[in-house]
């Protein structure tokens, strides 16, 4: 919209649902009424009677007076209702406060609620009390309310028609709602346009009559082209969450207004290449794999990044997704903990046989006995990988008494007293409790197989909590079978069932001293609520700020918050001369330079300048059509 019909526009906006998350009245009645024994069901006939006026199925006079009367408010209430309502302004609306303060006399707030607690909270957005058209309690001497202005044309049926007849305002209008009673102005001939606002409730009688269903002020103003606190509207960015991941996530991204669709199971390949049409964000655990024939098909045009919900990342092919312009997050220590400390009690568990003996006292067999059982106390612990987990449990284990070794192929710091050794070999056939703690890489592959159970001491403890593909499944069983092995745990496997309802096929079941357990290491409250809000916060700094902080394939940068300014963000090949050219264009159009970051790997670049607001709108398809560009977005 240009800016001279930009000045010719009014803009009327419903107050209750629409501007607030809730409808005053409904919570002026819940103040009231606090610690009455009538409380919910007053307020819930008040909301009973506000939904049938608000679908067109209830005369609104009667509605209003009906309301009214089974309310038993006053000033101090009132007063309360205006604190609160400060609270609940609409996030979108909250997020366009510019907007709304630049534009505030193009901007009427036509509500029939009542001017005695809307014209504070809308005063905060910077929109005058001569803009704000609602109805006026009435008050006897005690500061009571006792009824409402009846002669005020928003008391009447068709209230709003009526006001903006009498008003004959010159112009577009545009009129943002949720009730019926506002595509009432639309039906009128009053209003250009009627959008139904869907941001904190949508009626269907409503969004069926509406030019546009807006589910946040961010669409109403990208659809009319008008200035905003987002690029791109977020109600128009899909995010895909496969694998159950915590709820915590799917809050986090509907708070930011996102589309959120959540799969319990996993997807196997065409599976997700039919899901991910459309998407820009994917969060993810361990079973989905995303292949490089999703990413390159066109469905996953959109994808701007993903989210692994687990510490691994082998599931994800990180080259290409960084060849797309793809960043790629995950939760490196989310989950450890939890992990640490379920090897430590498997060891327990298994040096005692106390799974068996679990499974007798279930079966009626009463077997009290001290044979073959054990203390970890002074026995040598090995762990193959000495990461974040690996160092946790030699803390932990030394703690206990026990002899720590670890093997790593990176150079690591032991911590405390535990011994490096410089072989797997030299490793296995020293200690007594084996622990695999490595992460998914192909290199991986089968690492522990015949060979290398022949290295081992006689009636190991062996532990797998790490990757499924590390261990040859015949070998372990065979190890089991000879007595190589004492008793083993099992959490990952080579194929693991994609749902609860798959059966799970292995040749571990039924074997002695064997727990095995489906995939559940990292799998605690604690852990998936901390996975459940890191990684979602780290795939928002990129969609919001652009920081790639903490991304295991792309360059990393912290940026610093946006500014008063429009974030260009420029991805693309790692070669000569990029940020001459994108430079270059900025030059040739004056552009006012706020500030710039550069990062690199040896494949990508990316690079963030953070411009003056005014620039010509030829600099985004030149910066677009850039040489070796992959990827370009906007923030502001």
């Amino acid at each position: 919209m240009s800016t001279k019909e930009l000045e010719q526009l009014t803009i009327v906006i419903d107050f209750d649902s629409t501007f607030t998350k809730v409808e005053g009245l409904d919570e002026l009645a819940r103040i009231a009424l606090e610690g009455n024994s009538k409380q919910a069901e007053i307020v819930g006939k008040i909301r009973e009677i506000t939904d049938k006026g608000m679908t067109g199925n209830y005369s609104f006079a009667d509605s209003l007076r009906d309301r009214v009367a089974l309310l038993p408010a006053n000033r101090s209430h009132v007063d309360q209702l205006i604190t609160f309502l400060k609270g609940k302004i609409s996030e979108s609306f909250k997020r366009n406060k510019t907007f709304i303060k630049e534009h505030a006399d193009q901007i009427l707030i036509v509500s029939s609620g009542f001017k005695d607690f809307i014209v504070p909270v809308v005063e905060e957005m910077g929109i005058a009390a001569a803009n704000v058209y609602a109805n006026t309690f009435t008050y006897d001497a005690d500061g009571t309310i006792t009824g409402y202005d009846q002669a005020n044309l928003l008391s009447q049926d068709r209230g709003k028609v009526s006001l903006l007849q009498s008003l004959a305002l010159d112009g577009e209008v545009y009129v943002i709602g949720d009730g019926y009673t506002d595509y009432e102005l639309r039906e009128a001939g009053l209003a250009n346009k009627f959008f139904a606002f869907t941001e904190n409730v949508s009626r269907k009688a409503v969004t069926d009559k509406a030019d546009f269903v807006v589910p946040s002020l961010d669409e109403f103003l990208y659809l009319n082209g008008l200035s905003r606190a987002q690029s791109y509207p977020k109600s128009r960015i899909k995010v895909l969450l496969l694998e159950n991941v915590h709820p915590a996530a799917v809050q986090l991204f509907k708070k930011e207004g996102f589309q959120v669709e959540l799969l319990k199971g996993a997807l196997d390949e065409e599976e997700l290449i039919e899901k991910i049409k459309d998407v820009s964000i994917i969060g993810l655990r361990s079973k989905t794999n995303l292949t490089k024939k999703v990413l390159e098909h066109p469905n996953a045009a959109r994808l701007m990044c993903v989210g692994a919900f687990c510490i691994g990342t082998n599931q994800i092919d990180l080259a290409e997704c960084e060849n797309r312009g793809i960043a790629v997050f995950n939760a490196p220590y989310s989950n450890t903990r939890s992990v640490v400390e379920l090897s430590i009690g498997l060891m327990v568990m298994l040096t005692r046989n106390i799974f068996e003996k679990s499974t007798k006292m279930h079966a009626g067999v009463w077997d009290k006995s001290a044979t073959n059982s054990f203390e970890i106390r002074g026995k040598k612990i090995g762990l193959v990988g000495y990461g974040n987990i690996g160092t946790q449990i030699s803390v932990i284990a030394e703690a206990l008494g026990m002899e720590v070794y670890f093997f790593d192929i990176v150079d690591k710091l032991a911590l405390g007293n535990a011994k490096k050794c410089n072989s797997l070999k030299e490793l296995l056939s020293t200690v007594d409790f084996v622990s695999l703690h490595v992460d998914g890489r192909k290199s991986n592959t089968d690492i522990i197989g015949k060979q290398e159970f022949s290295w081992m001491k006689d009636n190991v403890i062996f532990l797998n909590l790490s990757r499924g593909h590390v261990v040859q499944i015949p070998a372990l069983v065979e190890a089991i079978k000879s007595g190589k092995i004492w008793g083993a745990a099992i959490d990952v496997f080579p194929y693991e069932p994609k749902t609860n309802d798959e059966e799970f096929v292995n040749e571990l079941r039924g074997l002695p001293n064997v727990i095995l357990m489906p995939h559940i290491g990292g799998s605690t409250e604690e852990a998936q609520a901390n996975i459940g809000e890191f990684v979602p916060s780290k795939l928002l700094q990129f969609m919001n700020n652009g920081s790639t902080y903490g991304s295991v394939n792309f360059p990393e940068l912290q940026l610093p918050p946006l500014e008063n300014a429009h974030r260009l963000l420029h991805i693309h090949h790692n070669v000569p001369g990029i940020l001459a050219q994108i430079n270059n264009v900025f030059a040739k159009y004056h552009v006012n330079i706020i500030g710039q970051y550069l990062k690199t790997t040896e494949q990508t670049g990316y690079v963030i300048t953070d411009v003056a607001k005014e620039y010509a709108e030829e600099i985004v398809n030149e910066l677009k059509l850039i040489d070796n560009t992959i990827k370009f977005r906007m923030l502001y």
